[in-house]
């Protein structure tokens, strides 16, 4: 049977605490790695000195998986080694149990040393630890441009919330011409003068030339101008909400970039183009959940599927009293596009609905029914994605 080596890291911002050490004993070796191109070479150096003179498996374990831990716990994977991610939940009453003289960042990582080596012997010290399967560059690329769009998204109603309150006060009249203050023809005819108030002098020709603007949204325009009235505030605000008109504009033009690229992306990937079977699930809530979920083996089976997604709740009774709360460790970009979708998928398919109505029927609200509804979703995606298969409706 092939040696096994052992390394934990507890990651911080800068500086990484690193404990080596054998399948059984104590620690071979304990340095601290700079979050720096030198340090993290440095890192591999004296791992790969210990690998090549014993030909052993490497096994790490890390806390704080993903965040400050990047890149490092990809060019572990990199490498070919195995990589645990530590609970940070779990470790606390691991710690709990089996208490250590001080905290420091040195005596965490022992002890992250002690979770490795008991791991196959000792069912709690096994349950802290998670190994993390490799994710393809696709994959990891599509999380990235869809939370990216996301925050431009959000940015975007943050913004356009803004300017559509300094306009009603500053400009009165001006929003009721149009149904979305994000419109494009909206926002270019706001930009089309830095100075607001010179915008009721427009003319038809000049409207016309704008994009987005035809005849008919030329009418509205004219109809504006012809009884625009501006309060004093427009001296201050107006240069305030031609900043955000040209930011939204900025930001429609980058937030269709990084839609042309997802739409690319998505058409490659597998998982999207599963999960783009079940009815209800649109492109975008399929790109987001493809690009968290990664790579199915990450998940042992669908309850830490549910888990990770944020419908699996925890089971808080006592005595009589009967309670469950959400685990604090999900991942909520991904619970919200699931969430999203179930609200889809129960209008297109009718056992689902029904399914909704008896949750509902139970007391349930309507959080709870559609988290139930989501959690019933997520035994049927594990499977599809498992074994590669696509959505069936029930009874087909």
């Amino acid at each position: 049977m092939q040696t096994q080596l052992h390394v934990a890291i507890d990651v911080g911002s800068q500086r990484h605490r690193v404990a080596i050490g054998w399948e059984e004993g104590e620690p071979i070796e304990e340095f601290d790695c700079a979050h720096t191109p030198a340090g993290l070479s440095d890192f591999f150096t004296r791992i790969r000195k210990h690998e090549d003179s014993h030909h052993a498996e490497v096994c790490v374990a890390m806390e704080g998986y993903g965040g400050y831990a990047r890149p490092l716990d990809s060019q572990i994977l990199a490498q070919g080694w195995r990589l645990y991610a530590i609970n940070n939940l779990k470790f606390a009453r691991f710690k709990e149990i089996f208490p250590a003289p001080a905290k420091t960042d040195a005596i965490d990582a022992k002890r992250m040393l002690q979770l490795l080596q008991l791991r196959e012997r000792v069912p709690m010290a096994s349950a802290v630890l998670q190994e993390v399967a490799p994710v393809d560059p696709l994959h990891q690329q599509l999380k990235a441009l869809t939370r990216r769009r996301k925050q431009l998204v959000a940015e975007r109603m943050k913004i356009s919330q803004r300017m559509q309150a300094e306009l009603q006060g500053a400009a009165p009249g001006l929003l009721a011409i149009t149904d979305q203050a994000d419109n494009l023809w909206f926002l270019n005819f706001l930009t089309c003068r830095t100075d607001l108030r010179k915008l009721k002098n427009v003319r038809l020709a000049a409207l016309l030339k704008l994009d987005g603007i035809g005849v008919g949204y030329a009418a509205r325009i004219a109809a504006w101008q012809r009884t625009a009235v501006f309060a004093a505030s427009i001296a201050w605000a107006g240069p305030m909400v031609y900043a955000d008109a040209m930011r939204m504009l900025s930001l429609r033009e980058a937030i269709a970039k990084l839609e042309a690229q997802i739409a690319e992306l998505t058409a490659q990937s597998g998982i999207a183009q599963r999960l783009l079977t079940v009815p209800g699930m649109g492109s975008v809530c399929a790109s987001e959940l493809s690009g968290e979920i990664g790579n199915i083996e990450r998940f042992k089976d669908e309850a830490s599927l549910a888990v990770y997604l944020g419908v699996a709740p925890l089971d808080r009774s006592s005595g009589k009293r009967v309670r469950a709360k959400l685990p604090r460790q999900i991942n909520p970009r991904a619970r919200d596009a699931l969430i999203i979708a179930m609200v889809h998928h129960m209008q297109a398919v009718p056992t689902s609905r029904a399914f909704y109505d008896r949750k509902r029927v139970e007391g349930k609200t309507h959080m709870q029914a559609l988290r139930a509804l989501a959690r019933h979703m997520v035994r049927i995606i594990f499977r599809m994605l498992a074994n590669n298969r696509d959505y069936r409706l029930p009874n087909d």
